[in-house]
Parts: C-alpha cells; structure tokens; sequence
C-alpha cells in the first residue's frame, strides 16, 4: 500500500518559499502542469510580497500551457472578442444572425467585460451581469447569455480556461404570458385602417401604394414571418387550377450599412417550405405579379421604387400607424400576431402538428427528413381553414372562438420565442 505525501492536483501547486538572491527576494514553488509534470516556477522582485505576486502571476499563465494557444487566462476579454469575431465571419450563419452577434456584444456584453482578463470572468460575475440585463429585458438576457456562453466556449477550445463562468449560471426565468391570436373585430379595424390611411385630400407627399396593406392580407393567408412575406418572387408562387402554392425560399433581412437584403435562406431549414395559398391572399398576389413587368421574375413582389427589397423597418412603422388610425395603438399588436392567427386557426382546424408544419418549425421535419420519402404534394386544407375564417367577406369566426386544440399554448409560445428574423439593431 502506498503512503506519503499525496500527489499535486493538476493545476496547483505546492508550497511557496522565498530566498534573497543577489539584493532581491526570489519566490518559488513546484507547479504541477497539464501534462501531469511537476516543475519549478519562480519569480524575482524587490520584496517578498512583490515576488509571491509576480509569481501567481505565472502561475496563472501555466493552465493554458502546454498548448501553443493564442489565448491564456491572462488575456484581455477584448482579445477573445476580437478573435471570436474573425471566427464567427468564417461560420456558416446567416448574415443577420451575424450581425445580430456583433450589436449584442458591442451594446451589451463588451463594454462590461473588456477591461478583465479571462481568469477574472467568474460565474457570479456573469451572475451578476445577466441579473442585471434581465431587468432590462428577458429577451436581450437570454441573447447575451447565449453569446457569452459561445464566446467562453472558445476560449475553452483554445485551452484559456478551465471551465465556461456561464454554466454555472442560473436558468433565466420566462415571463408566463399567454399568446393571444387576434379577432376578427381587430383583423377588420385593421384592415379598415390600411385601407383609408393617408387617403385625406391634400396631404403631402405621394399617395400610398397600397403594399402594406397588401402585406397584411398575405400575412394572414400564409401565417408567414414578415421576412419571408417580403422575399416572395413571382417564380416562387405557382398558381394551378387547384389553387396558389407559394414556395419559402428566402426571407429579407436589414443590414446595416446595406439596408434591406433578400438572403436566399429563410430563418431555419425547417422553414423551407410549400404552402397553399387562400383564396383572398392569392389574389393579393395575382394582381401584384401582374403589374410587374414580365423580365423581374426574381424580383421580390413587394419592392421599393427602385425595385430593391421592401425594408422591414418601414412596413412595421406604417403598421403602427394603421394600429393606431384603428384605435389599436396600445394593444400591443405587432405583426407576428397575424401568425399566431394563422398557426390558432390551423391548429384548431386540423391539429397542432399540421400547424407546426404550416408554420416551418422543426417539430416533423426529423421525422419526415430521415424516414419518410420527400412528398411533393401540398394539403390544401390548411388554406380552406384559412380562406373560411380569415377572408374579409362573410368570415366564419367559429374556429377563433373554439377551445384550444392540444398542445396549442406550446406552439404559440415557440412562435413568441421566435426572434424577428428580418431585424438587426
């Protein structure tokens, strides 16, 4: 049986002594190293305290050797950024997810971390911080938590740390909310609203073309994310004699310094998708692809004068101004209600499965990506639930008005988790 002095943990070290050495006081101890070595480490300096810390000092460098890293633990937070960014530009992300990265550590995470080394991030640091955001917004919370995490996960890959301060950290709570679809009486005053904003005699500026308002109708005959409503192209809609199919292939993203982008990738794989059309929504878009001209088929349907994207930024503000023609104005509404509309009626009409389909959301996608062959054709019931109780004549509510289908709280929720994906700060 073995016995004596056990062994140094990896990472410690052991006692430290001081000598004096030539008119200075030398600190030194046996460190041992990630590769399971003990050796000696010392430090010189006037005094004794002066040497013990220099000493710790090297200590503290030691965890990230052997490794050939460019980060240590004493390296500044800004270090980590700077090469977390260069790396997240080589990633496959979209453009706006990227930018979303950069404005979240820019605003929110860098000016409270830049000035620590890495070894000084703790987890009741970030505690600290994330509690603080959180007062701010649970969204904006989450986002940092989720940054910070990829930015200390980094560090981790490159041998900086020992550990990620995050994971330690407690679980942000969501506040309970229950996702409301809007009413018929809402969808009307809206729809009154769009029709009539700015049609007073003698206003300034030109007339309004009408393309919000037009938004409005497709967004809730498709339960779209607006992104994807503004990245429609005549060659992505199929009209047959059965009905419009309109195909997701893409969503419109603001970046800054470019404005308006259509990327061709909506929001997640899963969001690739074919989809019928309602009637009413469909002759939306018949007579928009009927006034373009026959050459600007891969242009979007909805476009400003100079034929580039319509800007996300300007629907949403011309939106609150119908909201508030409409005696809506503090409601609350925004336009992701007109999808929780769309995935309520699906959902009550046919399930929450077929809504979640409907909607692009991961739930089936698996399943039918690895097991089931690909099936070209489209269920057109989504579209007659839709074109019942959503059309602007003679709108059978009776659907909005039903119990909740099974599992329709979870869907709604992951709709109002989901962020604008046509918006970059």
């Amino acid at each position: 049986m073995r016995t004596g002095r056990p062994r140094t943990p990896i990472g410690t070290h052991g006692a430290i002594n001081t000598r004096r050495d030539r008119g200075r006081v030398v600190a030194e101890t046996r460190v041992r190293d990630l590769d399971g070595r003990l050796r000696q480490v010392r430090a010189a300096a006037p005094t004794a305290a002066a040497a013990r810390t220099r000493l710790m000092e090297r200590i503290r460098e030691r965890p990230s050797l052997p490794s050939a890293g460019v980060l240590r633990p004493t390296s500044s937070f800004a270090e980590l950024a700077d090469l977390w960014l260069a790396d997240l530009d080589l990633r496959d992300l979209a453009g706006n997810t990227k930018e979303s990265y950069r404005t979240c550590l820019r605003l929110h995470v860098r000016p409270t971390f830049e000035h620590y080394a890495l070894a000084e991030v703790t987890t009741g640091r970030v505690e600290w911080f994330l509690a603080k955001q959180a007062t701010v917004s649970a969204s904006q919370a989450r986002q940092t938590r989720t940054l910070l995490n990829m930015l200390f996960g980094y560090a981790l890959r490159h041998d900086a740390l020992a550990r990620n301060p995050v994971e330690g950290t407690s679980q942000l709570r969501r506040a309970k909310a229950t996702p409301r679809a809007l009413t018929l009486t809402q969808i009307a005053a809206i729809r009154g609203a769009a029709a009539t904003w700015r049609s007073e005699p003698g206003l300034p500026g030109p007339k309004p073309d009408g393309q919000v308002r037009d938004i409005i109708e497709v967004l809730l005959g498709t339960a779209m994310r607006p992104g994807e409503v503004l990245a429609l192209r005549p060659c992505d809609i199929e009209d047959l004699p059965t009905g419009m199919i309109a195909s997701v292939t893409g969503t419109v993203v603001h970046l800054r310094g470019s404005g308006a982008e259509r990327q061709d990738r909506p929001k997640t794989d899963a969001s690739v998708r074919r989809i019928p059309v309602p009637e009413f929504a469909a002759a939306v878009l018949r007579r928009r692809i009927a006034a373009m001209p026959s050459h600007a088929r891969t242009r979007t349907i909805f476009a400003s004068r100079t034929g580039s994207p319509l800007s996300p930024y300007n629907v949403r503000r011309t939106f609150r101004e119908f909201l508030h023609l409409a005696g809506l104005g503090g409601s609350g509404i925004s336009l992701r209600w007109f999808r929780r509309t769309g995935a309520t009626v699906i959902a009550r009409g046919i399930g929450t499965d077929a809504a979640a389909a409907f909607l692009g959301h991961a739930s089936t996608v698996i399943t039918e990506g690895h097991y089931i062959e690909p099936d070209r054709a489209v269920d057109l019931t989504p579209a007659d639930h839709l074109e019942r109780t959503l059309r602007p004549a003679q709108a059978d509510g009776s659907l909005l008005t039903t119990p909740p289908a099974d599992r329709e709280g979870d869907l709604l929720a992951s709709v109002d988790r989901e962020s604008d994906d046509d918006a970059v700060a």
